[in-house]
């Protein structure tokens, strides 16, 4: 082991593949698939994230001597999409004003709001010197700002102690925590009548409609399976007048690299396939994703997106599940409101204050938005115990 007074070294690389992906993988943790050197190189060599597309790879490297002891993924970037922690406006005040917002420093996962570990060190690090190491690293970059995205709580308040000025933005997402359930069945009876009444019903209608679902993991998926689930993903970006962010590359990168992290749900009507949601699982979560379909049909999101992947981690021991952004309609199918915090460095005063003002602002009213989730969760007044704030 690298002696514990050796300083770290901060060192920047314009490629995952400049590191090693033993080397870099041995730092991750096993539950945070999006985080792995075959994830990240998978965005690069698609040309889903690269230059051309507004992601300037700029990941960051810990070092002491010559032994990798950190990794944080890092970006530069000319706009601000596919983040989904929206600054648009901040970009527009502050080149309004005559300044300029871009290109602005990003650690996140691309197109990936799901939360997890951003800074991963070796376990003899301190996590505050590392973090005021890699902070001395963009402050001095002469960058109008970093912005921090979706991680995990502790790490947030780590950053917090090491860098007091980053500003702190709130934000909320649903998550279904397994509490013991058993099986499906289980996890209906910790409901009040008339949801679990209402979600068997919703079931039911799929099947009413000739509908019947699989789940494939792993080596189960093949080609022609990648290929039906690419179409139906693109269909539904379609629908909304865009192309995805993703291309077919990028998915086939996953499943030659990262088959055993895939869960492949596919929905057939009269051995046809017309749907598919593909998800990524570490060690205790499932991370819901992507979604698509060639038909319009009653219930079969709710079934395939939510039904689908809570029956998987009850029957594979996963204890988590992230199903993705927005939707309240996640509540009433057991998915409770999680508070989120980003954290933003803003390099000029004016810009900072302005920021934190709306930050605060914003805050007040996510707060009141998450207790009033809340109350619209559909367990028993016995039941609401067990899911924490």
């Amino acid at each position: 082991m690298t002696p514990l007074n050796v300083s770290l070294i901060v060192r920047q690389v314009s490629s995952i593949a400049e590191l090693s992906r033993d080397a870099w993988n041995s730092l991750v943790d096993d539950d945070y698939p999006f985080l792995r050197h075959e994830f990240l190189h998978a965005l690069e060599a698609s040309g889903a994230a690269t230059p051309e597309t507004g992601w300037t790879t700029c990941h960051l490297g810990l070092w002491q001597a010559e032994t990798l002891v950190g990794v944080m993924p890092c970006y530069l970037k000319t706009h601000s999409s596919g983040e989904y922690v929206f600054d648009w406006a901040w970009a527009d005040a502050w080149e309004r004003a005559g300044g300029r917002y871009y290109p602005k420093a990003l650690t996140a996962i691309p197109f990936t709001p799901a939360p997890g570990p951003r800074l991963s060190l070796a376990p003899h690090i301190p996590i505050d010197s590392a973090m005021k190491t890699v902070a001395a690293s963009w402050e001095r970059g002469g960058l109008s700002s970093w912005h921090l995205l979706f991680a995990e709580e502790a790490e947030v308040d780590a950053w917090q102690r090491a860098r007091p000025n980053l500003i702190s933005r709130d934000g909320v997402q649903f998550q279904w925590q397994d509490a013991g359930f058993g099986d499906f069945d289980g996890f209906l009876a910790t409901m009040t009548s008339r949801r679990r009444k209402e979600i068997r019903r919703e079931r039911r209608r799929v099947a009413e409609q000739g509908i019947r679902l699989e789940r494939l993991t792993g080596d189960e998926i093949d080609h022609q399976a990648l290929e039906h689930f690419y179409r139906c993903y693109q269909i539904t970006y379609l629908e909304r007048g865009r192309q995805g962010y993703l291309n077919f590359a990028f998915f086939q990168h996953l499943l030659e690299n990262m088959a055993e992290n895939l869960v492949l749900v596919r929905a057939y009507l009269d051995r046809r396939p017309i749907a598919a949601a593909l998800c990524l699982q570490g060690n205790r979560t499932l991370y819901g994703r992507y979604w698509g379909s060639e038909v319009m049909a009653d219930c079969l999101h709710f079934e395939a997106c939510y039904y689908q992947g809570i029956e998987h981690c009850l029957n594979n021991g996963l204890t988590c599940f992230d199903p993705g952004t927005q939707g309240e309609h996640k509540l009433t199918r057991g998915f409770a409101p999680r508070k989120l915090r980003s954290l933003h460095y803003i390099a000029d005063a004016r810009l900072e204050a302005g920021v934190a003002r709306f930050c605060e602002e914003e805050r007040r009213h996510l707060e009141a938005y998450r207790q009033q989730a809340r109350q619209a969760l559909p367990f028993r007044d016995d039941q609401r115990s067990r899911d924490k704030p």
